[in-house]
Parts: C-alpha cells; sequence; structure tokens
C-alpha cells in the first residue's frame, strides 16, 4: 500500500498551492521549499500565474506526470480532480489536507469511499484525508509550524491527529528532540497507523533506519495488526511508546460480573501494550519525555545515582524515582566514596544524591561522573542537575556534560533547570545533539515507565494439563446461551486443569447432608439461579452442623428464582481473583489479582491478552499494587506466585478453545496451606 511516490517522491504537485501562508497550500508549499525538496514541485492554482516563485497551472490537466499529489481543495471539487491524477498523470500518492468527508456527515462518508476507491483502482496508495500531511528527509509536505529537524536516527512519529502531531512535536523540540518522520492518517481511509507499522517493521534496516517510534492513537482498528509490528519492531532492536486516547468508556452494554463490570476498553488496551512491549504514556509531554529517554543509552537497571549542586531538585527527584520502585544506593562510608569526597569542595556530600554544592565547579561535575562511571559499580545510570546558580561556569560544565555523555557506557540523564537564566547554555547543549528534561518528577516518571514495561511477551500456547477435546464436548452438550449450570463450570475448570474444590448440586435435603457429612463441616451454602448470590442473601458461611445446615437449606430454597442449593467445604485461606471478558476486536481479556476488597473498591487488577505465557502470567501478577502479599508481607505467608500464574495460563487456555465464553469470573480463588483451589466461579457463554 504505502510506496515510494510517498516516500521519496521524484515530483510533487500541490493542488489548491497558493501565495497565502496562512492557507494551507500556500505553508505547504512554502515549507517544500524551505526544507529543499530536490525533486520536481508543480503548483495547480486557477487564480494565480506564480506561486512564490514556481509557475502556477490552472487546472490538473495541465500538469506533466507526478507521483505525489498533495490536494488542498474543497471536499466537493476533490473526486473528479484525484481521478484526473489517478486515472490521467500517474499519480501514485495522495496526501489529502481537505477535511469535511467522514469525519463530519454520512454524505462525506460516502464521498470519501468513492475516492479510497479511485485511488485503489489505480495501485495508489492515501495520506488522509483531514491530516496535516507527511513529514520525511525526503520531502516536508505538512501545512503546519513548526518543522522539526530531521535526523535520520531521529524519532518516527505516527498520529491520528493533525493538531496532536502539532504539540506533541513542540514538546519534543523544546527538549532537543529530532525527527525522522512525522505521519498524520487523519481519518485512516485508506492507511492507518497499523498499516504504517507494517510499513516500517517489513522495511527496516537497523543500520539506516530510526529505532524510536512515538504513537498516538485514537482508534486501534485491528488490534492483532498492530501487536504483530510493534512486538517485531521492538525485537528488532526499536522501541515504542504510544498515548491511546478515548478509553474512557466502557461500551454500552451491562455487564453482569465482576470482570464484566471490570474489564473495559481501557484494560484491553493495557493488555495489548504489555504484550507488545509498548510504553503507555498519557499526555504528550510524558510521551516526549518517554522519547527522550528512548534516544539515550538503554538503561538496563534500577540503581541511579543522582549528581548534583542544588539539594532541593535532587532530593525531589530521590522521592519520585524511589516513588516508581527504582533504587537510590548509599555510596558513603566506602573508601572509594572518601576518595570522591576529598577531591570535591569541603562540605560537599557523597551519600547519594551526590552534592557538589552550588559552588562546584565543572572539574568537579567531571570527577563526579567519572566515579559513578567506573568506580561505583552498582550505579546502573547516572541523573545530572545543573542549572545556573549565578556562581559557576555553565558553558565550561555543559562541554564536560557533553563530553561525558559521548563517552560514559552508562546512560547519564541530564536535568538542565535554568531554561531562562542559562538559555542560551542550554540551546548550546541540545544543538549538541543532545534531550534536557528540564523537570526531575518527568525523568522520573518515564525511567519507571521504560523500566517496568516487558519486552514482547510470548504469544504461544501452554497446554500441559488442558484437556482441550474434553473442553469442546462440554461446551457443545450446553444447549443455550447464558449463564451455564455450576456442574458444567466446574467440569470446564477441572477440563482447564484449574483446581476447583468438590461441591455438589441439589434441591434433594438427603443428598445435600450426605455430602456435608462425607466432606465434614464447616460447609459453605449457595443459592443457585439467581446471578447475584450476595444481593439476595444467597450466601451461607461457616454451617458447622446438620442443624444448621438444614434451617440455611430452608431458607435459601425459599429465595426467589432458587432452582438448587450449592454446598461445598469451608476453607480458609488468602482471596485471589481471576477471571476474563471478550472484548471486540481484541479478543479475549484475562484479568487477575487479590480478591475480596482489593477487587471490590481497589479495582487492583492486571490485564492480558489471550493467549498467556507463564512470562507474560508473572508480569501481570508482579504489576499488582498489592503484589507485596505475595511475598510474605508483615510477617504473614506468601502466596505461590507460580501456581497462579500457571492458573491464568490455564485460564487463557480454556478461552481459546472455547470462544463461545464471554464472561468468565474465579472469585474466590483461595490460596490455602495446600495450595490454590477455586471456590467459585460463573461462566457466561453465547453459542
Amino acid at each position: 500500500m504505502i510506496n515510494q511516490a510517498l516516500i521519496n517522491p521524484q515530483s510533487i504537485v500541490v493542488v489548491g498551492g497558493s501565495n497565502k501562508t496562512s492557507k494551507p497550500g500556500g505553508n505547504c508549499v512554502r515549507n517544500l521549499l524551505n526544507g529543499h525538496y530536490q525533486g520536481d514541485l508543480y503548483v495547480v492554482n486557477a487564480k494565480e500565474d506564480d506561486v512564490q516563485g514556481l509557475k502556477s497551472y490552472h487546472h490538473v490537466t495541465e500538469i506533466p506526470p507526478t507521483d505525489l499529489a498533495i490536494i488542498s481543495i474543497p471536499a466537493s471539487a476533490c473526486l473528479e480532480t484525484v481521478t484526473i491524477l489517478a486515472q490521467k498523470k500517474g499519480v501514485k500518492a495522495f496526501i489529502m489536507f481537505t477535511a469535511g468527508f467522514g469525519e463530519t456527515t454520512k454524505q462525506g462518508g460516502l464521498l470519501e469511499k468513492q475516492i479510497v476507491e479511485v485511488i485503489e483502482r489505480a495501485g495508489a496508495c492515501l495520506i488522509g484525508p483531514n491530516c496535516i500531511g507527511l513529514l520525511n528527509r525526503y520531502h516536508h509536505s505538512l501545512f503546519t509550524l513548526p518543522i522539526p529537524e530531521t535526523d535520520p536516527f531521529g524519532v518516527d512519529m505516527i498520529s491520528s491527529s493533525g493538531g496532536t502531531a502539532i504539540f506533541i512535536m513542540e514538546s519534543s523540540m523544546r527538549m532537543g528532540l529530532r525527527f525522522n518522520s512525522v505521519w498524520s492518517v487523519g481519518n485512516s481511509a485508506q492507511i492507518s497507523v497499523e498499516d504504517v507499522l507494517e510499513y516500517m517493521d517489513e522495511n527496516f534496516n537497523p543500520e539506516t533506519d530510526s529505532k524510536i517510534k512515538l504513537l498516538y492513537i485514537e482508534s486501534i482498528k485491528n488490534p492483532d495488526k498492530l501487536l504483530l509490528h510493534t512486538s517485531s519492531l521492538i525485537r528488532k532492536g526499536c522501541r515504542i511508546a504510544a498515548i491511546k486516547s478515548g478509553t474512557s468508556e466502557s461500551g454500552s452494554r451491562a455487564a453482569s460480573s465482576h470482570t464484566g463490570a471490570m474489564a473495559n476498553p481501557d484494560l484491553a488496551v493495557e493488555a495489548l501494550f504489555r504484550k507488545a512491549g509498548i510504553v503507555r504514556c498519557f499526555s504528550r509531554e510524558e510521551l516526549a519525555t518517554v522519547g527522550a529517554v528512548f534516544s539515550l543509552k538503554e538503561l538496563k537497571g534500577k540503581n541511579i545515582a543522582i549528581v548534583t549542586h542544588a539539594g532541593g531538585p535532587a532530593v525531589i527527584l530521590t522521592d519520585a524515582l524511589s516513588k516508581g520502585g527504582m533504587e537510590i544506593p548509599q555510596l558513603s562510608g566506602t573508601s572509594t566514596a572518601k576518595r570522591l569526597k576529598s577531591k570535591l569542595l569541603p562540605g560537599s556530600s557523597v551519600s547519594n544524591p551526590i552534592d557538589i554544592l552550588g559552588t562546584g565547579g565543572p572539574e568537579h561535575l567531571a570527577v563526579a561522573i567519572d566515579y559513578c562511571e567506573k568506580r561505583f559499580d552498582q550505579i546502573d545510570a547516572i541523573a545530572v542537575i545543573f542549572g545556573s546558580p549565578g556562581l559557576t561556569r555553565v558553558y565550561e560544565a555543559y562541554e564536560v556534560l557533553d563530553q561525558k555523555m559521548r563517552t560514559c557506557s552508562k546512560p547519564i540523564f541530564p536535568v538542565l533547570p535554568s531554561v531562562t537564566t542559562a538559555c542560551d547554555e542550554t540551546d548550546f547543549f541540545v544543538k549538541c545533539g543532545h534531550v534536557n528534561f528540564s523537570d526531575e518528577v518527568g525523568l522520573a516518571n518515564a525511567l519507571t515507565k521504560v523500566l517496568k514495561t516487558p519486552h514482547p511477551l510470548a504469544n504461544n500456547l501452554e497446554l500441559t494439563g488442558v484437556d482441550v477435546p474434553l473442553i469442546r464436548r462440554i461446551i457443545d452438550r450446553i444447549p443455550e446461551s447464558g449463564y451455564i449450570a455450576p456442574k458444567s463450570v466446574q467440569a470446564l475448570l477441572k477440563a482447564a486443569g484449574i483446581p476447583i474444590v468438590e461441591e455438589l448440586v441439589s434441591g434433594q435435603w438427603k443428598e445435600i447432608r450426605q455430602f456435608a457429612e462425607k466432606e465434614r463441616y464447616p460447609v459453605v451454602a449457595k443459592v443457585v439461579g439467581p446471578v447475584h448470590k450476595s444481593d439476595v442473601g444467597g450466601v451461607a458461611l461457616n454451617i458447622r452442623s446438620e442443624k444448621h445446615l438444614k434451617i440455611e437449606f430452608e431458607r435459601l430454597m425459599e429465595i426467589p428464582d432458587a432452582k438448587a442449593i450449592l454446598v461445598q467445604p469451608m476453607l480458609k485461606g488468602v482471596e485471589l481473583f481471576a477471571g476474563a471478558k471478550y472484548e471486540d476486536k481484541f479478543g479475549h481479556i484475562v484479568l487477575c489479582g487479590l480478591g475480596g476488597i482489593f477487587v471490590e473498591l481497589f479495582r487492583d487488577v492486571a490485564s492480558g491478552l489471550a493467549p498467556l505465557a507463564t512470562e507474560e502470567a508473572l508480569s501481570m501478577i508482579r504489576s499488582l499494587k498489592g503484589y507485596s502479599v505475595f511475598r510474605g508481607a508483615r510477617g504473614q505467608k506468601g502466596i505461590d506466585e507460580q501456581q497462579f500464574a500457571k492458573i491464568i495460563v490455564h485460564l487463557s487456555a480454556l478461552l481459546r478453545f472455547a470462544e463461545e465464553i464471554k464472561e468468565l469470573d474465579i472469585n474466590p480463588l483461595l490460596a490455602t496451606e495446600q495450595g490454590i483451589i477455586a471456590v467459585d466461579a460463573r461462566i457466561r457463554i453465547e453459542k
């Protein structure tokens, strides 16, 4: 779909080009000229003979054959113009600035579809409509400003929104980021964000192509395609961060389970990004900051040294890094630290942060960095905070920092906060090819996100202990859609290799009594029929005698819609939660977390896209805010996370071979001394 006529056209025509640079066509011509486009550039404008020094053709029928056409005319004239260009002028690529298509009216959507059909019949490609264009090292086909400095190893940015792309560029350029390309896909009538990623993946050259991709996505049309190409690019050495907007609504379908209520599109995006290895961001500034982190040497550990001449920002950075799970190791007290202290000004601190004082100069900055690089082996990276206190030689300090960033093997993250007082010096540093994190908390948050984002995770099925033929037989025997009977739920979980407590479902007192005697008291009794048992008083816990059981049996059977009673042994342990929901386009989202109040009130859950391998299940568990419970918090015995991960993997295998399942809750799973066992579960299917 994407072709060389779009990437590196030998000729371009701007239809609607103008002398008025306040108009999209006029500003695009200016950007192409200022960007020193090397090919043949034509302009079509019915009212002008000369446009910005170029001959203006009065109609598209007059131009020579052309590779790329940029369309900046009213929507009503676009179909005829595109048809002439595609059929008679050999145009193989189109960029359409024009708005007023599918984003506005149904009629506009039909017109947009007709234009795409004409373009595809000609074997051509289309960016837009309703976009700001495309910028790369060959041509600056944008109608907006600013135009960033291009660099083959700069950032590739792909954005659904032209306006958002502009603002992300502004944030990024202020930090010192350079760009290899900027793609504004607009309505994505033919080429979407996923299609651009596909092109980048299939044509990737590690020697010549950018390895940093920043995405702003408004609609994921094909999650599988996005997952395939982002994970492939990351495995090839790229680093990708993205904002996905529009995930706050959970949809119009009413959910009748815990999982259904929680598994909204936002968790689907979270699961997709986790599997792909994409760093998820939530603001333009955060996306730019993560991109700046990507542009430096890779952070491979969480031990950070802070070199500063200002105590306050260093403390703020220390707090923010620690809150995110990073480590600021103590350095003082060793012979190495004492030697470093002897080389700094009296009163300097080497405990970490390493404070060289406000009067410390470039030579003190250099020696502190050298010690962190060569002598403090536990240090993985260095953050340097250096502004202008009005006392030191900032130019010389930034020259030292420039040299150290080029030669040190450990990444150095510069925080240069004096963007007004030391504006010229900071500009000098950025023009040396570096980035600047003027805000230490923004840097800390970005570093935390980058380090915590897993690499692309395995997508293979683990089927040991899963009886696939039996799962299919059970599903095929269920006659209709809806919540399935407890007996079928238990059979499915057992077939999937998920441990489940013994239970009996019956409406006969004699059978209930005999089961309780066999399993031994105490037992639990639950009504079968109503979906939300607790809401109707349908659960009786800690039943310790036959007499107590008889009373609860009779009470539960009188509840409206009661069909039977489920009885099972009363177990003790830590409550866990696992569930799944089918989400359109994404497939099954699997959720896990601690049960009880953690899932009911705190919504402390992690999400993954089925199928899941053990590595991804463990990553989900370890991302929980309550993960310390698994490790044995406050003297309590820990939980076997490997067994919990195995249950999650088996659950994802069940979903893979029973796609009819639309909602599933296992709540609670109980982590007992004998292991983790499912106590209660509900499954809703659609046949």
